[in-house]
C-alpha cells in the first residue's frame, strides 16, 4: 500500500469535485484563481496532453477538485452542470461578488440583504456551475 503524502489533499469533510465540459479544465483553474482567489495545490494533465485529469484547489480555506470530462469513461460529452450550487460564506460578499463578475461570472440571483441576516446572491461561472456568495450584512 502506498503511503499518503501530507499535502496530497483533504483528509475529511466534504470536497466538491467538478467535471468541466468542453476541455475547459485548465481555463477553469485560471478562472477560479481570478474570480474566487483560488490557490492551486496540484494539477495533473491527462495522458493525451490536452485534458486535465485532476486539479486540487483551495478557495476560502476549502478544497475543490476538478477535471475535464472524459466521455470515453462516462459516456457523456459537453455536459451541462445543474442541480448543485457551491456556497462561499465570506467576510465581504460585495467584494467577492464584484470580483467574480469582473472575471466573467454571470448573476443568477442578485446580491441583496436577505431576511435570514446574510447579504446573499448567486452567479454562474463560464463553465455552467452555480455559486452562491453570502456574508454578513454590513451596518
Amino acid at each position: 500500500m502506498t503511503q499518503a503524502k501530507s499535502d496530497q489533499g483533504p483528509r475529511g469533510g466534504l470536497t466538491p469535485h467538478l467535471t468541466i465540459p468542453s476541455r475547459g479544465g485548465a481555463a477553469a483553474v485560471d478562472f477560479y484563481a481570478r474570480a474566487f482567489g483560488a490557490e492551486e495545490v496540484m494539477r495533473m494533465p491527462a495522458e493525451d496532453g490536452e485534458r486535465l485529469m485532476h486539479a486540487h484547489l483551495r478557495i476560502n480555506g476549502a478544497s475543490l477538485m476538478l477535471a475535464d470530462e472524459f466521455p470515453e469513461w462516462t459516456g457523456e460529452a459537453d455536459i451541462t452542470p445543474k442541480g448543485v450550487s457551491l456556497h462561499l460564506q465570506v467576510d465581504d460578499a460585495d467584494e467577492w461578488w464584484n470580483r467574480a463578475l469582473a472575471n466573467g461570472a454571470v448573476p443568477v440571483m442578485p446580491l441583496e440583504n436577505q431576511f435570514w441576516g446574510d447579504r446573499y446572491g448567486q452567479v454562474r461561472d463560464p463553465f455552467g456551475h452555480t455559486w452562491s456568495i453570502g456574508g454578513p450584512i454590513k451596518g
